[in-house]
């Protein structure tokens, strides 16, 4: 089986994801998963689309992660995941993904700071007088 790559993103977070066939092993920038997300739940957020389509251990993940923050980085680990699975076999997995909202990219971002505004659309205290 050849190399699968996929991009995912979310937020300011940007993960490219190389699938091949394997023991389950999760490798982010050079390091575990465990270690590279602490946290249970980003670690569940991270192995749903393996959960959903039943691959877990089944392939191996290299994954090169940079940008935003550790909950934007793991959602877009996510997409990229799922795509990933999806160009694998489009038939059997799509459906599922896709029901599951694991293929649909968040399209939210930070709002810009507007000028003479302390923030994007908070506003420095009126006074009368």
């Amino acid at each position: 089986m050849e190399v699968i790559n996929a991009l995912g993103r979310r937020k300011a977070a940007i993960a490219r994801v190389y699938l091949t066939a394997g023991t389950g092993v999760i490798t982010i920038n050079g390091r575990p998963l465990d270690n590279y997300f602490p946290s249970k739940l980003l670690q569940y957020v991270v192995k749903q689309p393996l959960a959903v389509t039943e691959t877990e251990g089944k392939y191996d993940l290299k994954v090169n992660l940079n940008g935003g923050g550790i909950k934007g980085q793991a959602e877009a680990l996510r997409l990229g995941i799922a795509r990933a699975i999806c160009k694998l076999d489009a038939e059997t997995f799509r459906a599922k993904l896709k029901a599951s909202g694991f293929l649909t990219r968040d399209p939210r971002k930070v709002e810009r700071k507007k000028p003479g505004r302390p923030g994007a659309r908070k506003r420095f205290q009126f006074s009368k007088r």
